[in-house]
């Protein structure tokens, strides 16, 4: 292309291009066709010197000589200019999703860097998005896979044919492979709608034999559903208890533990000076972390009344399940992690008890951290991307245009 004219003016770059001239083929017929006129087309380009850039595209249109033909006339095409019927220029579109990629940009916000509407941009740059997502290739080398729910919205569920959105949890699959250096690099692979066995196993089911084959680790929460779906599709998998979860529970007990004492033994929820609602929150961290006057101030309210027993030994219970998952050689971690499972379920406290039988439920599961080292930490990670453009965003009301946003923002296309 050749630049013709270049008109800078306060809000505005035009730029007139042009191609260069030479022999053109009819697409249908492929006779030579000879010159017939030019037509002006307005593109949208890549905003330069921080202003919206129009390029003024004087376009060959041309005569097909072939009176056979059915083609008449027909305009030059450049596909590494711009879509056929584009507004926007390839690499206009192109440093739109850089943009929304990697700078955080919403839609709007790209819009209006160049000069024109949200439905532009979008137009533009969903066929690429869209092309990108079909493209099987993004889920080869795969062999530790991730799984999580996913807020999408808080609005009515119905069908969106009866005018709502659907079901307003999302299934979310995240690669957690490592890469040649032992680093996660986790990505967003799909997001399906529900929360459940079957939106987990219908979409293992479309990858095909040959993917599943290929997962050897499967990470997941403590939810029987996705559990279930690894059992069925990935029978060859070891399915893997997220440590983070494990430990929440763990720390969950140790507050309702203390809630339950405080009301009780002083007939009323926490207050300014109540000795365990003064110590609410640092109960949640690991012992490994607390400073000297934390740790007099963790003693002082377990001493304030013999009661307080009760909360230090759910303490020391969930302190166990953090040290399990502290241990720098896996071997030690895991014998913390059978004497737990064997001891947590006859525990007196009730809380502790049922903590005990739920880690007993998923045994396997739970021991299976220490064999192979792997967490769903990456798949937070995606959800915290998420929830960040979908703040950014306002809101997305379109499941498509939601999935496609949200699996360029998190990694899972190939651009």
């Amino acid at each position: 292309m050749h630049v013709t004219d270049v008109r800078r003016e306060p809000e505005l770059l035009t730029v007139t291009i042009e191609s260069a001239a030479e022999p053109a083929g009819c697409p249908t017929c492929g006779t030579v066709a000879e010159a017939h006129s030019r037509r002006v087309v307005r593109l949208v380009d890549a905003p330069c010197f921080d202003t919206p850039v129009v390029l003024l595209w004087r376009t060959r249109r041309y005569r097909c000589r072939e009176d056979a033909c059915e083609v008449r006339t027909f305009t030059e095409q450049v596909p590494d200019l711009v879509r056929p019927r584009g507004l926007l220029t390839t690499r206009a579109a192109r440093w739109a999703i850089a943009q929304i990629r990697s700078e955080h940009a919403s839609v709007q916000g790209v819009a209006r860097q160049l000069g024109v509407r949200w439905r532009t941009v979008w137009s533009a740059i969903k066929p690429i998005l869209a092309a990108a997502a079909d493209d099987e290739t993004r889920f080869a080398g795969l062999s530790t896979l991730g799984v999580d729910e996913h807020v999408w919205h808080h609005v009515s569920t119905k069908a969106p044919e009866d005018g709502g959105r659907g079901p307003k949890e999302l299934t979310g699959m995240v690669d957690l492979t490592c890469d040649e250096n032992g680093q996660v690099r986790a990505r967003l692979l799909d997001l399906v709608p529900g929360r459940s066995k079957r939106a987990y196993t219908g979409w293992l089911t479309q990858r095909g034999q040959d993917f599943t084959a290929g997962v050897d680790v499967a990470t997941l929460d403590p939810f029987q559903g996705y559990k279930s779906a690894i059992d069925d599709e990935l029978a060859d998998a070891t399915a893997v208890l997220d440590a983070f979860h494990v430990v929440a529970l763990g720390t969950k007990c140790v507050d309702e533990v203390r809630r339950r004492v405080q009301q009780d033994t002083t007939g009323h929820r926490g207050r300014k000076g109540d000795p365990l609602y003064g110590i609410q929150t640092i109960l949640r961290a690991g012992a490994e972390n607390l400073t000297d006057k934390q740790r007099a101030r963790i003693e002082r309210a377990f001493a304030a009344r013999a009661e307080h027993e009760v909360v230090d030994l759910a303490w020391q219970c969930a302190q166990q399940l953090r040290a399990a998952y502290k241990q720098v050689d896996k071997a030690e971690g895991r014998k913390i992690a059978e004497r737990i499972v064997d001891s947590f379920p006859s525990c007196p406290i009730p809380e502790i008890a049922r903590l005990g039988r739920t880690l007993r439920t998923w045994k396997e599961a739970f021991l299976a951290y220490f064999d192979t080292g792997a967490t769903n930490g990456g798949t937070e990670a995606i959800n915290g991307l998420i929830e960040l453009h979908r703040r950014i965003a306002r809101g997305l009301t379109n499941f498509e245009n939601y999935r496609l946003r949200m699996l360029l923002i998190g990694g899972g296309l190939n651009l």
